[in-house]
């Protein structure tokens, strides 16, 4: 029997579909995959777009679904660097004491990371299933080019969870 993993996706939200295409990709792999993060459905986008839900809203809503998980893994896609609540989500990954995981998108390249990520970031893989859930379930720690070739790691302290 395979052991569920409870994670957290960070990623922009025009990634939603990526997010389905990397948790489908571990279903395949016979991995159990729970993702609490949160993909706005085009109402709630609309009122997120529209400024009805206040930040202390979604603060909270992140918080909640962030607690969950064990590992926050964080899809590196062209424009994640730019993203605020990415970087609020690694910064409070960080302050709980998750374990931070980056994964390039399928088919991605040398993308810039987010700062945060720089500072915090446990991993960071190409798209391969066994390299995500080694990543995941921290057997390594490895910092891998979007290729899968090795890469200095973007920080000097990678933390290992007990």
């Amino acid at each position: 029997m395979t052991k569920r993993r409870h994670v957290f996706i960070s990623h922009h939200h025009a990634d939603d579909r990526k997010v389905s295409g990397l948790t489908g990709m571990l279903s395949r792999a016979g991995y159990d995959i729970r993702n609490s993060s949160i993909r706005a459905k085009p109402a709630n986008q609309r009122r997120l777009d529209e400024g009805r839900i206040s930040d202390k809203v979604i603060a909270r809503l992140l918080r909640m679904k962030m607690s969950w998980a064990t590992t926050v893994v964080v899809l590196i896609g062209r424009e994640t660097h730019t993203r605020p609540w990415v970087d609020w989500e690694i910064n409070k990954a960080h302050t709980l004491g998750k374990r931070i995981v980056g994964v390039y998108e399928r088919g991605g390249t040398e993308n810039d990371l987010p700062e945060p990520f720089k500072k915090y970031g446990d991993a960071l893989v190409a798209w391969n299933s066994d390299s995500v859930m080694d990543a995941i379930d921290g057997k390594s720690d490895p910092f891998q080019n979007p290729d899968g070739t090795p890469r200095q790691p973007t920080n000097h302290f990678p933390r290992n969870s007990c």
